[in-house]
């Protein structure tokens, strides 16, 4: 077995002996049946309505919107619920080890820095990957088994969100070279909560044709692409659908009025490969 992989099954033995699964699992329970809950509620409160100058909004509508914007709510749950796991699987695989005195043994014989954060991000990214992706399949079939509708796109969406865990993944662990595990965990949250909020902005300056407001959503989005990976996966999650209803859907806060592409796809592959070989050469040049 390669150094790498040994410290990838390292990561989840200690996340075993940490009870991070357990904490995961219980917020996994919870909201599953919420989310269950107000799934089945939304569906059997259908009713038609008429929207501004005699727009009636249909029950094929209504179910329409209903399916996008539950499934919107599950992305993000989804998402949210896997940055939760990675950061407690990342938060203190630098500094907190190395205060501890667990790392100095460690990478000087016989694996190195660079072998040792590799290993560190592969363990918690299968982890996280495979937890949201099966989080991802279960919204996705709560919602088709309420509602009798299955999303525009399936596979797209949950490798887009796929995509966006790798980032922060890699950013938690960049964040750990440098700060405490404390820091490194509220730090997150706080670039997490940074990037939904510029989805909010993209939403509302959208609606507004505000172009100051599109360009600070914009730049944002650049400098934390992880939120426009999670703003193509809404996207795409309700590309169908068309007059009112899409812009209702877009209005709403689990829906997104711009898809994503590839050049902004080569720029997130761009932006991991900078903050994996910051995390590197930052962990090379640190004192343990």
């Amino acid at each position: 077995m390669t150094p790498t992989f040994i410290i990838a099954r390292h990561v989840l033995k200690e996340s075993v002996r940490r009870r991070v699964f357990v904490v995961v699992f219980l917020l996994t329970v919870v909201f599953l049946a919420l989310f269950i809950l107000a799934t089945i509620k939304a569906f059997a409160g259908r009713a038609p309505f008429v929207l501004g100058s005699g727009n009636l909004i249909g029950p094929g509508q209504i179910t329409s919107i209903t399916t996008v914007t539950l499934l919107g709510l599950g992305a993000f749950a989804s998402l949210f619920l896997a940055t939760v796991l990675a950061v407690f699987l990342t938060l203190g695989a630098v500094r907190g080890d190395a205060e501890r005195g667990l790392l100095q043994p460690v990478v000087v014989r016989p694996l190195g820095r660079a072998e040792l954060l590799l290993g560190r991000f592969v363990g918690a990214l299968i982890v996280c990957a495979a937890y949201l992706t099966a989080l991802y399949a279960g919204v996705v079939v709560i919602v088709h088994q309420a509602g009798g509708h299955w999303p525009d796109h399936v596979i797209g969406p949950g490798l887009a969100l796929n995509a966006a865990i790798t980032l922060i993944v890699a950013m938690s662990l960049l964040g750990s070279v440098f700060l405490s595990a404390t820091a490194n965990g509220i730090a997150m949250f706080m670039l997490y909560g940074a990037g939904l909020i510029s989805g909010l902005l993209a939403a509302i300056a959208a609606a507004l044709g505000a172009q100051t407001l599109q360009t600070i959503a914009h730049d944002m989005a650049i400098a934390l692409p992880f939120e426009g990976l999670y703003q193509a996966a809404l996207h795409a999650l309700g590309s169908n659908q068309t007059g009112v209803s899409r812009v209702l859907v877009n209005l709403g806060p689990f829906g997104a009025s711009h898809a994503g592409s590839l050049s902004f796809d080569l720029w997130s592959a761009g932006y991991l490969a900078i903050v994996a070989l910051t995390a590197v050469v930052a962990f090379e040049r640190r004192d343990l």
